[in-house]
């Protein structure tokens, strides 16, 4: 399968001089067309377990990079598992972002395609078919699909077997991408298990070499 991501700004850090504010989670648009739900199950989990209190800490420390226009909209660039996690345990729930660029622009497709020429979009979806249009991007969180490599591509990321880039766009799903290219036993996101021991291999192998955050 022939994949290929567009060269990429880098991601700004929230520490970077930008002042933090809140935002309703349910007004923000993603940039990415699917999650891997093996995440997102495990953040909910994590949300249960914390008082009103420790997730508004939690959520302060980790910001959501956005990206508005003229007409008041707003993009994530990133966190979309963690929020949809939490918006699916809250739809009133709010967060905490940083304004990483404002299109100079009401139109929102112009600002997809300034998104796009940013490194900013995943366009690909649940199946890795792809790229697809920018404007067919979903409105909410709650519409992303699953795509069980990114949910892989977590797993092997929280065992230690790929390190954390935050600040590249779409780390996992490159990662899950160049997987899906790989010969693995049948899974799904409910059940990773049949693809660990080949997929902790692969990412080891020096075939993965070339992918930021390989260890080996």
């Amino acid at each position: 399968m022939s994949f290929h991501l567009p060269s990429y700004k880098r991601i700004p850090g929230a520490d970077e001089g930008f002042e933090l504010f809140e935002v309703s989670v349910a007004q923000l648009q993603p940039t990415q067309w699917c999650v891997g739900l093996a995440e997102v199950k495990s953040r909910q989990l994590d949300f249960r377990g914390k008082s009103p209190n420790d997730q508004k800490k939690y959520l302060k420390g980790k910001p959501v990079p956005l990206v508005g226009n003229g007409s008041g909209s707003l993009w994530m660039i990133d966190r979309h598992h963690r929020l949809r996690a939490l918006l699916d345990l809250d739809q009133d729930a709010t967060t905490f972002g940083y304004l990483i660029e404002n299109c100079p622009t009401e139109d929102d497709l112009e600002s997809l395609q300034l998104l796009a020429e940013r490194g900013w979009l995943y366009l690909y979806n649940g199946r890795g078919h792809g790229p697809l249009l920018p404007q067919g991007l979903p409105k909410s969180l709650l519409k992303l699909e699953d795509d069980p490599y990114r949910s892989l591509a977590w797993k092997l990321k929280s065992e230690g077997l790929i390190r954390p880039e935050p600040l590249i766009p779409y780390h996992e799903f490159r990662w899950g991408t160049w997987l899906r290219s790989r010969a693995l036993p049948p899974f799904s996101s409910k059940c990773l298990e049949p693809a660990l021991p080949a997929a902790r291999s692969l990412v080891r192998s020096n075939a993965a070499s070339h992918l930021d955050g390989w260890i080996g």
